[in-house]
C-alpha cells in the first residue's frame, strides 16, 4: 500500500513562486516513477510534470515548461514541484501520483494518488 501526502500549496500573486511537496509512505520509493497532475474547477485533470525513479528523466507539459521544475529526494521519499513565474491559469488542485515502471505523462497509468493541495494564483 502506498500513501501520498501533498503539502505546500497556498495563495500567491501572479509572478510569484511556490514549492509543493509529495511525501510517500512506501517501502521502496526509488522503484516508482512519479508525476504531478492538476485539476482546475470545471476542467479535466491534466498532466504537469513527471520524473523517473532515478530522477534522470523528466517530462513537462508545454504550459509549464521553463517555469516549473520537478525533482525528488529518494532518501527522504519526497518529490517536489518548484513553480516560478506563476500565472492565474496555474490555479488548480495539484495531485501527485506514483507508478511502477517507466515515467509516464498519462494519468491512467498511475496507480496511487494523493489527496491534492490547492494552489491559487491571484492576478
Amino acid at each position: 500500500q502506498v500513501q501520498l501526502v501533498e503539502s505546500g500549496g497556498g495563495l500567491v500573486q501572479a509572478g510569484g513562486s511556490l514549492r509543493v511537496s509529495c511525501a510517500a509512505s512506501v517501502r521502496t520509493f526509488s522503484s516508482y516513477a512519479m508525476g504531478w497532475f492538476r485539476q482546475a474547477p470545471g476542467k479535466e485533470r491534466e498532466f504537469v510534470a513527471a520524473i523517473s525513479w532515478r530522477g534522470d528523466t523528466t517530462h513537462y507539459a508545454d504550459s509549464v515548461k521553463g517555469r516549473f521544475t520537478v525533482s525528488r529526494d529518494n532518501a527522504k521519499k519526497t518529490m517536489y514541484l518548484e513553480m516560478n513565474s506563476l500565472k492565474p491559469d496555474d490555479t488548480a488542485v495539484y495531485y501527485c501520483a506514483v507508478r511502477f515502471g517507466i515515467v509516464s505523462v498519462r494519468s491512467t497509468e498511475y496507480t496511487y494518488w494523493g489527496q491534492g493541495t490547492q494552489v491559487t494564483v491571484s492576478s
